[in-house]
């Protein structure tokens, strides 16, 4: 490419074609602000929308419950829907005025899979929801599930069938952890269907997750290992290996409705992952050594799992499985504010120039 005279400090990020007519102070920072924005940025509404339901589920699995941890669940709720509302209409935004960067996200190896994310964090709201609010099986639940799913079904359509048809999309070629989101996706979409009575939709929703679930877990145990198709910023996706096994544990027991001996399987199997990922800190060191957005990737799993072995606990009302419980309840949710603290403190980290995603997507354009 030609060279440029330098952009201005803000532009900096931008390639040539992308900086005419931007040059207007506060014209430049909101299209800036746009050109970095992608949807890797819904992982915050996805940890908050998780930890409502967290909440949620802990508050009804109580034999007891004050008015202190209700206000804070209606506040943790009202606080998730307004992040994934504000997130929308910035994605909106970029949409109408940025759709070739959009365009080449949705080409993305890793990119394209958190286009999943603004429409399971719908999922985990509609789920979550205050009972006087919205209640399983009522006419506009039933509504929201649809206009929720169809998006996350038509992606499946889109992104499954290239796994197997296109040669540069083979599975074998763009896996990565950040995969697990369109499984997750599934697993959302069959238990959130599940508990509103839909059984037959739960079980085929389920069933197309889980197939595409054993492929990618095989794919990844068999490859990722040597590959470089993760940049090192991006390494706390790899909490999303135990994500998947765990959601699948919550999904199948909404639609057997029980903590069936397949659910403690997939629970195991989430500890199981969860205590290797945990025991090779090195993994995260380059990932950590900066405040990045990519940092929410550690909350959505770890509730997830607590979300699990809340159910697990409620099945086998043994003392260990209570602390269990417990103890990956407290972790999700002191994770999950340090976050939050990260965020509000480190705005200036939220857009980097250097962000993975951006600069992948700014590539695809000029070629």
């Amino acid at each position: 490419m030609e060279s440029e005279a330098p952009a201005p400090a803000p532009c900096s990020s931008l390639k040539p074609h992308m900086v005419v007519a931007v040059h207007g102070g506060g014209n430049c920072c909101w299209w800036e602000m746009l050109t970095r924005f992608h949807a890797g940025y819904f992982r915050i509404s996805l940890a908050l929308s998780g930890q409502a339901l967290l909440w949620r589920t802990l508050l009804t699995s109580s034999s007891s419950s004050s008015l202190m941890p209700s206000a804070a669940f209606l506040l943790l709720w009202s606080l998730a829907l307004l992040t994934l509302l504000a997130l929308c209409a910035l994605y909106a935004a970029r949409c109408l005025l940025r759709f070739p960067a959009v365009r080449a996200e949705f080409r993305h190896h890793v990119a394209m899979n958190y286009l999943f994310a603004p429409w399971i964090s719908c999922l985990l709201l509609l789920q979550s929801a205050p009972p006087g609010l919205l209640r399983p099986g009522a006419p506009p639940y039933r509504l929201l599930w649809l206009a929720f799913s169809l998006p996350i079904l038509a992606l499946d359509v889109k992104i499954y069938g290239q796994w197997f048809t296109r040669g540069k999309k083979f599975l074998s070629m763009v896996a990565n952890p950040a995969s697990h989101i369109t499984v997750i996706g599934n697993l959302v979409t069959a238990r959130a269907a599940a508990k509103m009575g839909w059984h037959e939709a739960a079980v085929a929703i389920f069933a197309v997750g889980a197939a595409h679930y054993l492929v990618l877990f095989v794919t990844l145990y068999q490859r990722f290992l040597g590959s470089n198709s993760l940049p090192a910023m991006l390494r706390p996706v790899f909490f999303l290996f135990f994500a998947a096994p765990s959601m699948a544990s919550l999904a199948w027991d909404a639609i057997s409705c029980s903590f069936d001996t397949c659910c403690k399987m997939l629970f195991f199997l989430s500890l199981f992952l969860f205590a290797s990922l945990v025991s090779r800190p090195t993994l995260f060191k380059r990932a950590m050594r900066r405040f990045s957005v990519a940092w929410w990737a550690y909350s959505f799993p770890l509730t997830v799992l607590a979300l699990a072995s809340a159910e697990y606990a409620q099945e086998v009302r043994q003392a260990a499985a209570n602390a269990l419980m417990l103890a990956l309840a407290v972790l999700s949710v002191a994770v999950t504010l340090a976050l939050m603290v990260f965020t509000a403190v480190r705005t200036s980290n939220l857009l980097p120039h250097d962000d993975p995603f951006s600069i992948d997507c700014h590539l695809q354009l000029v070629r």
